[in-house]
């Protein structure tokens, strides 16, 4: 009896491959929203830094890249935390592409030519809900500043 109820309950919960990409993707788009929006100055730059880098990062069709940022303001504005996010990209990523994003959203910080305090403390949370050392932390903030 309780061995088919927990087997009622996984065959429902397990998500599909494909799922978990999609999550994973949503994830990391909607990381780079929140820090695009924070401060209140929604910044084209900072939009077109945004869709190079999920370009990049994820290896998206452009048509497919517009309806997931639309798809992840959508999911940033209904968000109550970050952890709904960071707990994806825990999953999913490993240390060097949790690095590799950090970097991005630093980049994302700096596309407007100014770094504000809440972008900052953003993406600092960000970091400790990935699991990112404050060396990395750091040594991502300067990889970030340099330009391209």
């Amino acid at each position: 009896m309780l061995s088919s109820i927990k087997r009622f309950f996984e065959e429902r919960i397990v998500e599909s491959e494909d799922e978990k990409l999609v999550n994973e993707h949503l994830a990391v788009a909607a990381l780079l929203i929140e820090v695009m929006i924070i401060d209140g100055d929604l910044a084209d730059t900072e939009l077109k830094t945004i869709t190079k880098s999920l370009k990049e990062l994820l290896d998206i069709k452009t048509n497919d890249l517009n309806d997931l940022i639309e798809l992840s303001k959508k999911e940033v504005s209904a968000a109550t935390s970050l952890y709904q996010f960071t707990r994806q990209i825990n999953e999913s990523y490993n240390i060097d592409k949790k690095i590799q994003l950090m970097t991005t959203l630093w980049r994302v910080a700096y596309a407007d030519g100014r770094l504000d305090k809440y972008e900052e403390n953003i993406i600092r949370r960000i970091a400790d809900l990935i699991h990112i050392r404050h060396s990395e932390y750091i040594k991502c903030k300067m990889i970030a500043k340099q330009p391209d």
